[in-house]
């Protein structure tokens, strides 16, 4: 089990999460440093996402945040997890990321998403009326485009820095996206949803439509999931509750939450649906003591094939969440890296 994880890459995304009692510019910081705290660690990547207009998410602006990151830091690779490109114009996002890369030479990941605003609201804020997603393919290629010398439909226009430079992008992807990232011959970020078995198909069809480009000469899957370590199966399920409540609540309220800590939570009375919705979201995750999850990683690595696992726990307690992942980092034997752009690389 040690050897398969020690084979495996193991990156970190994290959202920025706002805890109760917290402002967003604490949340912030509290992200680069994060950053650096995994770094020394030996973690492959630190990718930031993007959310609008939510309570507790502090992470609205990516390439801003990951700007910040990969100042802080030396060796990791940082990167998004993703731009969400139905919200920008191909080429403003091929402009960002020129300049990230132009100043943080090799070591700029661009991970790519399809969704849009959290509620109605936030998608006519965005000026997406509709669901907005429904050209993600073609919007992917006009931004692949002009990282090789501009996008067809506008002639003599170049992305400036970006023409030229090799920022390596990813698909994340639910259902039909896998099928995006094939076409387009770039990596493929996911995560089980609606049931493992459908995971599974769109990884097994990834790999079967996967067309080599520029950007990638065979399929590359990171699996992404939350993992929660710690000395006592109790205390690495008490990680997943504020996740699980913030969850639980935006599903019946509408409005996703700051983290609260997991002695107000159970403390709460909940109605039958926040419960349902509760206790739901502490189902699906891998979380234990390093045996459990040493054999758990092993299992879903085993199943999907993944070249790369992308965890995204999040947690109220952020000295036991750095716990949880210095753990992890020594079941997969991880340790510092010796120079910029050093470590293992997909």
């Amino acid at each position: 089990m040690t050897s398969v994880l020690a084979a495996t890459p193991l990156s970190v995304l994290d959202r920025s999460r706002i805890r109760e009692g917290q402002d967003a510019a604490t949340s912030l910081r509290d992200t680069v440093r994060f950053a650096q705290q995994v770094e020394a660690l030996g973690y492959h990547r630190f990718w930031v996402a993007e959310h609008h207009g939510v309570p507790g998410v502090a992470g609205s602006a990516p390439t801003v945040l990951a700007a910040a990151v990969a100042a802080a830091t030396s060796v990791i690779r940082v990167g998004t997890g993703g731009v969400m490109l139905p919200n920008h114009r191909p080429l403003v996002v091929a402009e960002q990321f020129g300049v990230l890369e132009s100043l943080h030479p090799g070591r700029i990941d661009m991970g790519i998403g399809r969704s849009v605003g959290f509620t109605d609201g936030v998608r006519r804020a965005l000026g997406r009326e509709e669901n907005g997603a429904e050209d993600f393919a073609g919007l992917l290629a006009e931004l692949l485009e002009w990282f090789s010398g501009g996008g067809t439909a506008y002639p003599g226009v170049r992305a400036r820095p970006a023409d030229g430079l090799r920022v390596p992008p990813y698909v994340l992807a639910t259902g039909e996206g896998a099928a995006v990232a094939a076409a387009a011959g770039v990596p493929l970020v996911i995560g089980a949803f609606r049931g493992h078995d459908r995971m599974l198909a769109a990884i097994d069809g990834y790999r079967s439509a996967f067309r080599p480009s520029r950007w990638s000469d065979r399929p590359y899957v990171i699996f992404s999931g939350t993992v929660a370590v710690a000395a006592t199966e109790e205390a690495a399920h008490r990680l997943l509750i504020p996740e699980a409540w913030s969850m639980a609540y935006s599903r019946t309220h509408g409005d996703f939450p700051p983290l609260a800590s997991p002695e107000r939570i159970e403390g709460l009375t909940m109605t039958a649906r926040e419960r349902e919705f509760y206790e739901a979201g502490l189902r699906g995750h891998i979380a234990g003591t390093e045996e459990g999850v040493a054999r758990a990683l092993a299992a879903v690595i085993a199943d999907t094939g993944a070249d790369e696992v992308l965890v995204t726990t999040s947690t109220y307690d952020r000295a036991a969440l750095l716990d949880s992942y210095g753990r992890l980092a020594g079941l997969a034997g991880l340790g510092p890296t010796a120079g910029p752009g050093a470590g293992r690389r997909g």
